[in-house]
């Protein structure tokens, strides 16, 4: 797939549910793909307030790689705290489905078959759906009859769980990660952060573990990649002064009489040449170098390992492009720095190539 990765975000948050923070997760996903190696091959698209009428129209104009539904689920209870809603009378049996919008902006649902029956129909461009409301996982299985990738919820989830799981999600995906990687990655990410809902996301895939945008491969009409062309030597300068017959030429070789048609010239030729950016050169050599040390040391997991070996091929790709994005690098050697701090083994070199990149034409 050489194209733009579409990601269609459909937020739902009723009027008679609780208040959600749909926004900040938008952001926080619009952030990471800025932020993201290959954020030139996606492209996220927000629907709001989503109805059921909207959810079709939506899926044909768009026709996305990535349905990413963000809203309430049904569950015992309606809880400010969590994704989960049931605005049915408590002794009436459970429901099941996602909750979209009637035209009154109330809370009503699709029901399990129908999402089914509808993603059967776009088999051929949805690659993975993402379920981000409580209780979804039933509706996220129907899905994976006819989808590769689906995640869904096993019980209910809380906003800040809900918000992380898809901030990594998508950072993992926009550097090329694998379904599989991005979804361990977020779960990790709930446990780093101390939420205590890692175990409630539930992956259905039959990707496996490969890039499956290959966006990794640069497009057939892409231009290819920019290094700095190492500078070329100037025209030789010359000096001369004529006494008679004879022509002395300024040089640091040397003088070498010639004689030619009766005169003789004594010609010195001084060469003048502009030398390459060392400092420059010097600070992709430690990048190199820093990557072997991270892969070859036994202090970071592979999780850290791999985020390390990504943010340093991010600063090789933007320190040899013509005009370098400044902020972008500096906010890359500060993550790296913050990363490797406490490994003092890996922290002195990040700390040289600091400084290389200060010395040379980027600093």
């Amino acid at each position: 797939m050489n194209s733009k990765i579409k990601i269609l975000v459909l937020a739902v948050n009723p009027v008679n549910t609780s208040q959600l923070r749909l926004d900040e997760e938008v952001r926080s996903i619009q952030e990471e793909l800025e932020r993201a190696k290959y954020r030139d091959r996606f492209e996220l698209i927000s629907q709001w307030a989503v109805r059921v009428r909207d959810l079709s129209r939506a899926l044909l104009d768009h026709k996305p790689h990535i349905v990413h539904f963000s809203g309430h689920g049904t569950g015992s209870q309606d809880d400010s705290t969590t994704r989960k809603l049931s605005p049915f009378p408590e002794d009436a049996p459970e429901p099941e489905g996602l909750v979209l919008e009637d035209d009154q902006g109330r809370a009503t649902l699709v029901s399990t078959d129908a999402l089914a029956g509808l993603f059967k129909l776009l088999e051929n461009d949805v690659k993975c759906v993402v379920l981000n409301a409580c209780y979804s996982e039933m509706q996220a299985k129907a899905i994976h009859q006819h989808i590769d990738c689906v995640v869904g919820m096993n019980k209910a989830i809380g906003d800040r769980a809900a918000i992380e799981f898809a901030r990594v999600f998508y950072q993992a995906l926009a550097r090329g990660d694998s379904f599989n990687f991005a979804y361990q990655l977020a779960r990790n990410s709930l446990d780093l952060h101390s939420i205590p809902e890692s175990l409630t996301p539930v992956l259905d895939n039959r990707r496996g573990s490969d890039d499956p945008f290959n966006i990794k491969t640069p497009p057939p009409d892409s231009d290819p990649p920019v290094t700095v062309p190492a500078p070329q030597p100037k025209p030789p300068v010359k000096q001369s002064q004529t006494f008679g017959n004879i022509t002395f030429s300024g040089s640091n070789n040397p003088l070498n009489a010639i004689q030619s048609t009766g005169n003789v010239n004594v010609t010195q030729t001084n060469t003048q040449t502009t030398g390459g950016n060392t400092d420059l050169e010097a600070a992709l050599d430690a990048l190199a170098k820093l990557k072997k040390q991270v892969a070859a040391t036994d202090g970071l997991s592979t999780f850290t390992k791999k985020d390390t070996e990504s943010k340093i091929e991010m600063l090789e790709e933007e320190l040899q492009k013509p005009k370098p994005d400044k902020s972008f690098i500096n906010e890359v050697v500060d993550a790296l720095k913050q990363g490797l701090q406490e490994l003092l083994t890996l922290a002195e070199p990040v700390a040289k190539v600091e400084a290389l990149i200060v010395k040379a034409w980027v600093g």
